[in-house]
């Protein structure tokens, strides 16, 4: 039986996840987590912190310390909801969006890079194989936890 933890540790190295920065966009240096923030602010209608914190799976209080830094370097801004004013909406300044933008053409050259090594068949098993990963880590109790 093949060491399942090692596999996720080498890949997990291989992408880069534990590197302080993610990547360099627009001049600046990004970290990983705020690579999350950016793509799914530009991904969804008019997000609020709350629904962004949630689908990151983070506290609101480091959550809210990443939007500052973000808000700082003129990427993110924050808006009221007219409809209630305790609730603040997210958006994308125009140099977020061109970050937003150069992170994921990035990604994306980067894993066509990595399935170019692979035969059609080959990539559609690991395709089909991270959905299913996917999904079952969304059943888990355990999921995004370490206790």
């Amino acid at each position: 039986m093949e060491n399942l933890r090692e596999l996720f540790q080498v890949m997990t190295r291989r992408f880069g996840f534990l590197n302080k920065n993610c990547c360099r966009a627009g001049g600046y240096d990004i970290s990983l987590i705020q690579s999350h923030i950016l793509y799914e602010i530009d991904r969804q209608h008019k997000p609020s912190i709350q629904q962004i914190a949630e689908t990151l799976g983070t506290d609101i209080t480091t959550f809210s310390r990443q939007i500052q830094s973000l808000i700082k370097m003129n990427m993110v801004k924050k808006t009221p909801d007219p409809d209630d004013r305790r609730v603040h909406i997210l958006s994308l300044t125009t140099e977020g969006k061109y970050v937003a933008t150069t992170i994921d053409q990035q990604m994306n050259a980067f894993l066509d890079e990595v399935f170019s090594h692979m035969n059609d068949s080959d990539k559609e098993t690991v395709i089909h194989s991270i959905k299913l990963l996917n999904d079952a880590m969304s059943k888990s109790k355990n999921c995004c936890t370490t206790h």
